[in-house]
Protein backbone atom coordinates (compact mmCIF):
# COMPACT_ATOMS: atom_id res chain seq x y z
CA UNK A 1 0.00 0.00 0.00
CA UNK A 2 1.79 2.95 -1.36
CA UNK A 3 -2.10 5.10 -1.32
CA UNK A 4 -3.48 7.03 1.14
CA UNK A 5 -4.98 4.73 3.96
CA UNK A 6 -8.42 6.19 5.79
CA UNK A 7 -8.96 5.15 9.50
CA UNK A 8 -12.50 5.84 10.21
CA UNK A 9 -13.15 6.30 14.02
CA UNK A 10 -9.48 7.41 14.50
CA UNK A 11 -10.51 9.80 17.10
CA UNK A 12 -11.39 6.55 19.75
CA UNK A 13 -9.05 4.44 21.48
CA UNK A 14 -7.89 1.85 18.97
CA UNK A 15 -8.36 4.55 16.10
CA UNK A 16 -5.86 6.51 17.49
CA UNK A 17 -3.43 4.27 18.40
CA UNK A 18 -3.58 2.64 15.13
CA UNK A 19 -3.13 6.00 13.07
CA UNK A 20 0.23 7.01 15.33
CA UNK A 21 1.65 3.45 14.61
CA UNK A 22 0.72 3.67 10.94
CA UNK A 23 2.33 6.85 10.66
CA UNK A 24 5.62 5.83 12.47
CA UNK A 25 5.36 2.90 10.19
CA UNK A 26 5.72 5.43 7.25
CA UNK A 27 2.37 5.19 5.99
CA UNK A 28 -0.14 8.20 4.22
CA UNK A 29 -3.07 8.57 6.71
CA UNK A 30 -6.21 10.47 6.19
CA UNK A 31 -7.76 9.96 10.13
CA UNK A 32 -11.44 10.26 9.93
CA UNK A 33 -12.83 11.97 12.83
CA UNK A 34 -16.19 12.59 14.49
CA UNK A 35 -17.03 16.48 13.97
CA UNK A 36 -17.59 18.71 16.63
CA UNK A 37 -17.71 22.40 17.52
CA UNK A 38 -14.80 22.34 19.40
CA UNK A 39 -12.80 21.06 16.46
CA UNK A 40 -11.53 18.25 18.83
CA UNK A 41 -9.65 14.89 17.46
CA UNK A 42 -10.41 13.42 20.44
CA UNK A 43 -7.37 10.77 21.52
CA UNK A 44 -5.52 12.35 18.12
CA UNK A 45 -4.94 15.54 20.42
CA UNK A 46 -2.56 13.67 22.60
CA UNK A 47 -0.47 12.24 19.41
CA UNK A 48 3.24 13.66 19.73
CA UNK A 49 3.69 16.78 17.12
CA UNK A 50 5.44 15.11 14.59
CA UNK A 51 2.82 12.98 14.02
CA UNK A 52 0.10 15.70 13.93
CA UNK A 53 1.96 17.62 11.72
CA UNK A 54 2.03 14.37 9.17
CA UNK A 55 -2.24 13.85 9.69
CA UNK A 56 -4.19 14.82 6.81
CA UNK A 57 -7.55 14.85 9.26
CA UNK A 58 -11.16 14.76 8.34
CA UNK A 59 -13.82 15.46 10.53
CA UNK A 60 -17.54 14.18 9.36
CA UNK A 61 -20.21 11.72 10.82
CA UNK A 62 -19.86 8.04 9.16
CA UNK A 63 -23.63 8.59 9.15
CA UNK A 64 -23.47 10.91 6.64
CA UNK A 65 -23.38 8.66 3.13
CA UNK A 66 -21.95 11.88 1.19
CA UNK A 67 -19.28 12.99 3.16
CA UNK A 68 -17.74 9.37 3.94
CA UNK A 69 -17.37 9.50 0.01
CA UNK A 70 -15.61 12.82 0.43
CA UNK A 71 -13.28 11.14 3.41
CA UNK A 72 -12.45 8.04 1.20
CA UNK A 73 -12.15 10.05 -2.52
CA UNK A 74 -8.06 9.86 -3.37
CA UNK A 75 -7.60 7.02 -0.78
CA UNK A 76 -5.84 3.58 -1.51
CA UNK A 77 -7.62 2.02 1.43
CA UNK A 78 -9.74 2.16 4.28
CA UNK A 79 -10.01 0.86 7.76
CA UNK A 80 -12.82 1.47 9.09
CA UNK A 81 -13.07 1.35 13.09
CA UNK A 82 -15.87 3.68 13.49
CA UNK A 83 -19.13 2.67 15.50
CA UNK A 84 -20.68 3.11 18.99
CA UNK A 85 -19.07 0.22 21.15
CA UNK A 86 -20.48 0.50 25.08
CA UNK A 87 -23.06 -2.42 25.59
CA UNK A 88 -24.54 -0.99 28.39
CA UNK A 89 -25.32 2.15 26.22
CA UNK A 90 -26.93 0.12 23.80
CA UNK A 91 -29.57 -1.29 25.80
CA UNK A 92 -30.53 2.46 26.25
CA UNK A 93 -29.93 3.79 22.82
CA UNK A 94 -30.28 0.80 19.91
CA UNK A 95 -31.61 2.81 17.07
CA UNK A 96 -27.96 4.90 17.33
CA UNK A 97 -26.27 1.60 16.99
CA UNK A 98 -28.15 0.69 13.75
CA UNK A 99 -27.73 4.20 12.15
CA UNK A 100 -23.81 3.71 13.26
CA UNK A 101 -23.13 0.33 13.13
CA UNK A 102 -25.11 -0.67 10.22
CA UNK A 103 -25.64 2.36 8.04
CA UNK A 104 -22.53 3.62 8.88
CA UNK A 105 -20.38 0.59 7.38
CA UNK A 106 -23.05 0.67 4.67
CA UNK A 107 -22.01 4.17 3.88
CA UNK A 108 -17.96 2.77 3.72
CA UNK A 109 -18.68 0.17 1.54
CA UNK A 110 -20.92 2.28 -0.83
CA UNK A 111 -18.09 4.69 -1.29
CA UNK A 112 -15.04 2.27 -1.29
CA UNK A 113 -17.08 -0.13 -4.11
CA UNK A 114 -18.07 3.11 -6.17
CA UNK A 115 -14.19 4.84 -5.78
CA UNK A 116 -12.50 1.18 -6.49
CA UNK A 117 -10.34 1.17 -3.13
CA UNK A 118 -8.12 -1.66 -3.00
CA UNK A 119 -8.86 -2.89 0.75
CA UNK A 120 -11.64 -2.36 2.71
CA UNK A 121 -10.78 -3.78 6.37
CA UNK A 122 -14.26 -4.20 8.51
CA UNK A 123 -13.12 -4.09 12.15
CA UNK A 124 -16.19 -6.51 13.98
CA UNK A 125 -15.46 -7.63 17.32
CA UNK A 126 -15.33 -11.19 19.50
CA UNK A 127 -18.53 -9.73 21.08
CA UNK A 128 -20.88 -11.47 17.79
CA UNK A 129 -20.02 -14.87 19.17
CA UNK A 130 -22.02 -14.56 22.24
CA UNK A 131 -20.90 -17.15 24.91
CA UNK A 132 -18.60 -19.84 23.69
CA UNK A 133 -20.19 -22.86 22.69
CA UNK A 134 -16.90 -24.69 22.74
CA UNK A 135 -13.32 -23.28 22.89
CA UNK A 136 -11.13 -21.75 22.05
CA UNK A 137 -13.33 -19.85 19.26
CA UNK A 138 -12.59 -20.34 15.82
CA UNK A 139 -13.93 -18.30 13.46
CA UNK A 140 -16.70 -20.89 12.47
CA UNK A 141 -18.33 -20.41 15.33
CA UNK A 142 -22.17 -19.62 15.64
CA UNK A 143 -23.01 -15.49 15.77
CA UNK A 144 -25.22 -14.69 18.63
CA UNK A 145 -26.58 -11.17 19.02
CA UNK A 146 -26.66 -11.32 22.95
CA UNK A 147 -26.98 -7.14 22.98
CA UNK A 148 -28.38 -5.00 20.70
CA UNK A 149 -24.45 -3.95 20.51
CA UNK A 150 -23.67 -7.27 18.97
CA UNK A 151 -26.77 -7.52 17.13
CA UNK A 152 -25.31 -4.64 14.59
CA UNK A 153 -22.14 -5.69 14.20
CA UNK A 154 -22.97 -8.85 13.21
CA UNK A 155 -25.16 -7.42 10.95
CA UNK A 156 -22.40 -4.97 9.93
CA UNK A 157 -19.87 -7.58 9.17
CA UNK A 158 -22.21 -9.86 7.31
CA UNK A 159 -22.91 -6.55 5.41
CA UNK A 160 -19.32 -6.38 4.47
CA UNK A 161 -18.63 -9.74 3.78
CA UNK A 162 -22.33 -9.45 1.41
CA UNK A 163 -20.31 -6.79 -0.57
CA UNK A 164 -16.84 -9.15 -1.30
CA UNK A 165 -19.42 -11.80 -3.01
CA UNK A 166 -22.34 -9.57 -4.86
CA UNK A 167 -19.41 -6.95 -6.35
CA UNK A 168 -16.12 -8.59 -4.84
CA UNK A 169 -15.46 -5.53 -3.39
CA UNK A 170 -11.96 -6.49 -1.25
CA UNK A 171 -13.26 -6.39 2.06
CA UNK A 172 -11.47 -8.11 4.74
CA UNK A 173 -13.37 -8.70 8.47
CA UNK A 174 -10.63 -8.32 11.46
CA UNK A 175 -12.53 -9.47 14.63
CA UNK A 176 -10.65 -8.36 17.39
CA UNK A 177 -10.77 -9.81 21.06
CA UNK A 178 -11.30 -7.50 24.34
CA UNK A 179 -8.66 -4.83 23.59
CA UNK A 180 -7.46 -2.63 26.18
CA UNK A 181 -4.55 -0.23 27.29
CA UNK A 182 -4.19 3.26 27.23
CA UNK A 183 -6.51 5.62 26.84
CA UNK A 184 -9.80 3.09 26.81
CA UNK A 185 -12.42 4.34 27.54
CA UNK A 186 -13.93 3.80 31.28
CA UNK A 187 -16.81 1.70 30.23
CA UNK A 188 -14.32 -0.80 29.94
CA UNK A 189 -13.40 -3.30 32.97
CA UNK A 190 -9.52 -2.55 33.03
CA UNK A 191 -9.97 1.09 32.93
CA UNK A 192 -12.98 1.14 35.50
CA UNK A 193 -10.98 -0.96 38.00
CA UNK A 194 -7.38 1.04 37.34
CA UNK A 195 -9.38 4.09 37.89
CA UNK A 196 -10.73 3.25 40.54
CA UNK A 197 -8.02 2.06 42.51
CA UNK A 198 -5.73 5.11 41.17
CA UNK A 199 -8.32 7.43 42.80
CA UNK A 200 -7.23 6.02 46.30
CA UNK A 201 -10.89 3.56 46.21
CA UNK A 202 -10.22 0.42 48.40
CA UNK A 203 -14.29 -1.07 47.67
CA UNK A 204 -13.88 -1.61 43.50
CA UNK A 205 -17.40 -1.87 41.90
CA UNK A 206 -17.76 -4.34 39.22
CA UNK A 207 -20.00 -6.10 37.25
CA UNK A 208 -20.14 -10.19 37.21
CA UNK A 209 -16.65 -11.85 38.31
CA UNK A 210 -16.85 -14.86 36.56
CA UNK A 211 -17.07 -14.29 33.03
CA UNK A 212 -13.99 -15.08 31.04
CA UNK A 213 -12.36 -12.89 28.26
CA UNK A 214 -9.56 -13.09 26.27
CA UNK A 215 -7.93 -9.59 26.22
CA UNK A 216 -5.70 -7.98 23.56
CA UNK A 217 -3.47 -5.48 24.20
CA UNK A 218 -3.63 -2.82 21.94
CA UNK A 219 -0.25 -2.76 20.42
CA UNK A 220 -0.80 -6.38 19.04
CA UNK A 221 -4.29 -4.82 18.32
CA UNK A 222 -3.11 -2.12 15.70
CA UNK A 223 -0.06 -4.67 14.24
CA UNK A 224 -3.26 -7.40 13.50
CA UNK A 225 -4.87 -4.05 11.25
CA UNK A 226 -1.48 -3.35 9.56
CA UNK A 227 -1.28 -7.42 8.61
CA UNK A 228 -4.64 -6.70 7.12
CA UNK A 229 -4.18 -4.01 5.31
CA UNK A 230 -1.39 -5.76 3.57
CA UNK A 231 -2.28 -9.50 2.65
CA UNK A 232 -3.84 -10.26 0.08
CA UNK A 233 -5.26 -13.16 1.67
CA UNK A 234 -7.50 -11.41 3.67
CA UNK A 235 -9.83 -10.10 0.76
CA UNK A 236 -13.00 -12.45 2.12
CA UNK A 237 -11.96 -14.01 5.08
CA UNK A 238 -13.00 -13.35 9.12
CA UNK A 239 -9.50 -13.18 10.96
CA UNK A 240 -9.69 -13.59 14.73
CA UNK A 241 -7.03 -11.45 16.84
CA UNK A 242 -7.16 -12.49 20.16
CA UNK A 243 -3.99 -13.57 22.18
CA UNK A 244 -5.34 -17.53 22.71
CA UNK A 245 -5.76 -16.62 26.84
CA UNK A 246 -8.39 -16.88 28.94
CA UNK A 247 -9.14 -14.91 32.20
CA UNK A 248 -11.81 -14.24 34.44
CA UNK A 249 -12.70 -10.93 35.33
CA UNK A 250 -12.34 -11.21 38.88
CA UNK A 251 -8.72 -12.71 38.43
CA UNK A 252 -8.20 -9.85 36.19
CA UNK A 253 -9.42 -7.52 39.14
CA UNK A 254 -7.14 -9.19 41.36
CA UNK A 255 -3.95 -8.90 39.26
CA UNK A 256 -4.18 -5.45 38.62
CA UNK A 257 -4.40 -4.49 42.28
CA UNK A 258 -1.22 -6.92 42.60
CA UNK A 259 0.45 -4.51 39.88
CA UNK A 260 -0.87 -1.67 41.12
CA UNK A 261 0.42 -2.93 44.73
CA UNK A 262 -2.75 -2.13 46.33
CA UNK A 263 -5.29 -3.98 48.87
CA UNK A 264 -8.99 -3.72 47.56
CA UNK A 265 -12.17 -5.68 48.45
CA UNK A 266 -14.05 -6.02 44.87
CA UNK A 267 -18.03 -5.84 45.52
CA UNK A 268 -20.93 -6.64 42.41
CA UNK A 269 -22.44 -3.05 41.61
CA UNK A 270 -26.07 -4.07 40.48
CA UNK A 271 -26.11 -1.24 38.07
CA UNK A 272 -22.96 -2.86 36.09
CA UNK A 273 -24.42 -6.54 35.99
CA UNK A 274 -25.86 -6.95 32.27
CA UNK A 275 -29.02 -8.52 31.51
CA UNK A 276 -28.89 -12.57 32.45
CA UNK A 277 -29.26 -13.90 28.95
CA UNK A 278 -27.39 -10.91 27.36
CA UNK A 279 -23.87 -11.25 29.70
CA UNK A 280 -21.46 -13.14 27.35
CA UNK A 281 -19.80 -15.61 30.22
CA UNK A 282 -16.96 -16.96 28.26
CA UNK A 283 -14.43 -15.51 25.25
CA UNK A 284 -10.96 -17.16 24.23
CA UNK A 285 -9.74 -16.95 21.38
CA UNK A 286 -8.32 -19.38 18.32
CA UNK A 287 -5.46 -17.18 16.62
CA UNK A 288 -4.43 -19.98 14.29
CA UNK A 289 -5.89 -18.22 11.26
CA UNK A 290 -4.27 -15.05 12.10
CA UNK A 291 -0.41 -16.66 11.90
CA UNK A 292 -1.13 -18.75 9.01
CA UNK A 293 -2.61 -16.16 6.68
CA UNK A 294 -1.59 -12.80 7.97
CA UNK A 295 2.32 -14.30 9.65
CA UNK A 296 0.42 -11.98 13.27
CA UNK A 297 1.08 -13.39 16.64
CA UNK A 298 0.47 -11.54 20.54
CA UNK A 299 3.73 -10.09 21.56
CA UNK A 300 1.42 -9.65 24.79
CA UNK A 301 0.09 -13.07 24.88
CA UNK A 302 0.04 -15.52 27.65
CA UNK A 303 0.19 -14.66 31.61
CA UNK A 304 3.28 -12.92 31.66
CA UNK A 305 2.25 -10.78 28.09
CA UNK A 306 -1.19 -9.76 29.78
CA UNK A 307 1.03 -8.62 33.12
CA UNK A 308 3.49 -6.47 31.03
CA UNK A 309 0.24 -5.13 29.08
CA UNK A 310 -1.26 -3.72 32.25
CA UNK A 311 1.57 -2.56 33.78
CA UNK A 312 1.76 -0.75 30.94
CA UNK A 313 -1.42 0.31 31.33
CA UNK A 314 -1.47 1.09 34.92
CA UNK A 315 1.33 3.04 33.83
CA UNK A 316 -0.51 5.26 31.41
CA UNK A 317 -3.56 5.33 33.70
CA UNK A 318 -2.11 6.86 36.93
CA UNK A 319 -0.33 9.14 35.39
CA UNK A 320 -2.27 12.24 37.29
CA UNK A 321 -2.49 14.35 33.47
CA UNK A 322 -4.27 11.45 32.19
CA UNK A 323 -6.28 10.06 35.53
CA UNK A 324 -7.93 13.67 35.62
CA UNK A 325 -9.73 12.81 32.09
CA UNK A 326 -11.88 10.04 34.06
CA UNK A 327 -14.62 9.84 36.09
CA UNK A 328 -13.88 7.48 38.81
CA UNK A 329 -16.72 8.09 41.11
CA UNK A 330 -19.14 7.58 37.73
CA UNK A 331 -20.44 4.45 36.53
CA UNK A 332 -19.82 5.36 32.82
CA UNK A 333 -22.47 3.21 30.26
Amino acid sequence: MNGKICVTGADGFIGSHLTEYLVRQGYNVRPFVLYNSFNSWGWLEQTPAEIKKELDVFAGDIRDPHGVKQALAGCEAVLHLAALIAIPYSYHSPDTYVDTNIKGTLNVLQAARELGLKKVVQTSTSEVYGTARFVPITEEHPLQGQSPYSATKIGADQLALSFYQAFDTPVAVIRPFNTYGPRQSARAVIPTIIAQIASGKTNIKLGALAPTRDFNYVADTVRGFEAMLKSDKAIGEVINIGSNYEISIGDTAALIAEVMEKKVEFVTDEERLRPEKSEVERLWADNNKAKQLLGWEPIYGNCDGFKRGLQETVAWFTNQDNLKQYKADVYNI
